[in-house]
């Protein structure tokens, strides 16, 4: 498939008896020790808050009138009373001596439930559009286009019967729950929409109790591009869907309990958790049971599953071939027939609440572009967003991704100082090569050294961004005159090998 690149401590008051007075001192969350009893001639002492708690119970003893010592279970220090400050107590038998004011200027607040209601009056939201994702579900509710996102998903689980309230019982494995927020742009930069996403905690799930089996839909990228050069090179129509709250299609087969979404709590059942009927997203098995659901409804209507890749389907009725492509939820439909195009999306539409996004501009984060000979493909954002995270945005070009003089290997040197912003741009770029095939060899030798980079190596990565910043914009172009014809290349240099 031919191819070419284009543009405190708190004291608690002990009431006296009539021959004695007592104190006692503990830190802020401790145990109370049994006070020790003071003559009544004897003050009663309160320690002021400079001291530090500490992890044991120190009790207070007289044993000179000018000292007390601090006991707890091996460890005995003498302190000097002198040193802190005295506090005259009430000598009334009937009284209870007042608590000691604070003097600290720490102040508590009250611990919040993560599944407590957070409530925000109407008016008091903020109306303005916000430019970053909340990090907590509270600070989203103070924005009014947040809180419409979080209700209509909310709405859309409800009424997708996701869930039913059950009282909540001990030998339950209760999975939590939280939201995600993302801002849906379109290719350019723009603002698309403001997505709110009630997430489950998978990761506490535990295995033979609520999930036995997992599974993740990959896309592979030579796929996408097979099927994108077959419908460029006939003239096919691309369609692009977009399925809503995807994951919330799969029927669960397994006992799935979860809290109840913070800040959506039903008041009359507050104690109660959710049974889950529908997938989430989150659990563990949640791609698995909307593949099935999926995969079942297209083998329904007429599709076969392709043996080589999970994500594709294919339709041959009546001399026409539709080809679907599937990734989570987003999806590319083609074929030689446009009405028979348009009543499988009608059918999946009655199935499934998508939108039918027209022809493909957007998928993945791939730019597809029309032009007079066909489709370009490119990542230039996404490029973009690479070399900026790494602060490269005024970096100098060069012509190579690869120096040709360079050769790396397990060489040892110097390790690079953050390997996990290492495998961070490493990764980011493995996806870039969807677009990019000319960086695949300089990705592929920064990818063998992910376990222990170097700086060395690190070096040889940067390269890859300085030649991006020169031809950002490039991308994969196929025309509608490209062979359908395979063609491979290889090259087996073994003993250019330094390493092995």
């Amino acid at each position: 498939m031919p191819f070419s690149l284009a543009g405190s401590t708190t004291v608690s008051p002990v009431v006296p008896t009539s021959s004695e007075q007592s104190v006692e001192v503990t830190p802020a969350g401790s145990p109370v020790s049994s006070p020790v009893r003071l003559p009544r001639s004897e003050q009663i002492v309160t320690v002021s808050p400079a001291v530090s708690p500490s992890r044991f119970v120190p009790v207070l003893s007289s044993s000179s009138p000018g000292s007390s010592s601090i006991s707890s279970p091996g460890l005995n220090l003498c302190v000097d009373l002198s040193q802190f400050s005295l506090q005259q107590a009430t000598t009334s038998e009937s009284a209870t001596p007042p608590p000691a004011a604070r003097t600290h200027s720490m102040v508590l607040r009250p611990r919040v439930s993560k599944t407590a209601n957070f409530s925000v009056s109407p008016a008091s939201r903020v109306v303005s559009l916000p430019q970053q994702e909340p990090l907590s579900s509270k600070d989203a509710n103070r924005y009014l286009i947040w809180h419409n996102a979080m209700t209509e998903e909310i709405k859309a689980l409800h009424g997708n019967h996701t869930w039913s309230l059950v009282p909540l019982h001990p030998s339950m494995n209760v999975v939590g729950s939280r939201w995600v927020y993302k801002i849906k742009r379109h290719a350019d930069g723009r603002v698309d929409r403001y997505k709110a996403r009630l997430v489950a905690r998978g990761f506490t799930q535990q295995e033979g109790i609520d999930y036995l089996e997992t599974f993740s839909l990959v896309v592979k990228p030579t796929m996408v591009r097979l099927v994108i050069t077959i419908a460029v090179t006939h003239g096919w129509k691309i369609h692009q869907l977009d399925v809503h709250n995807a994951f919330l299609n799969g029927i669960l087969q397994e006992e799935v309990y979860m809290a109840q979404p913070p800040g959506f709590v039903d008041p009359t059942l507050p104690s109660h958790v959710c049974r889950l009927h529908k997938s989430l997203y989150g659990l563990k098995q949640a791609p698995l049971a909307w593949y099935n659901r999926l995969s079942e409804f297209l083998i329904s209507i007429g599709f076969q599953a392709s043996k080589v890749d999970t994500s594709l389907f294919i339709l041959s009725f009546g001399g026409a071939m539709i080809y679907l492509l599937v990734y989570v939820d987003d999806i590319l439909l083609t074929g030689s027939d446009s009405a028979l195009l348009q009543q499988l999306i009608t059918l999946l539409s009655l199935e499934f609440k998508l939108q039918d996004l027209g022809s493909a501009h957007f998928f993945l984060g791939i730019e597809v572009k029309s032009t007079s000979m066909g489709l370009l493909l490119s990542q230039h954002k996404y490029t973009l967003d690479i070399i900026q995270r790494t602060g490269m945005t005024s970096c100098k070009p060069v012509d190579t991704p690869l120096s040709p003089s360079s050769k790396l290997g397990f060489v040892p040197g110097t390790l690079h100082s953050t390997p996990t912003r290492y495998r961070q741009i490493v990764g980011a770029l493995q996806y870039l090569t969807f677009t990019r095939p000319d960086i695949c060899y300089a990705v592929n030798k920064g990818c063998q050294f992910m376990h222990a980079p170097t700086e060395d190596h690190w070096a040889a990565v940067k390269r890859i961004l300085h030649y991006l910043q020169a031809i950002a914009t490039y991308g994969l172009h196929i025309t509608r005159d490209s062979s359908l014809s395979l063609h491979g290349f290889t090259d087996a240099d073994w003993a250019g090998s330094t390493d092995d």
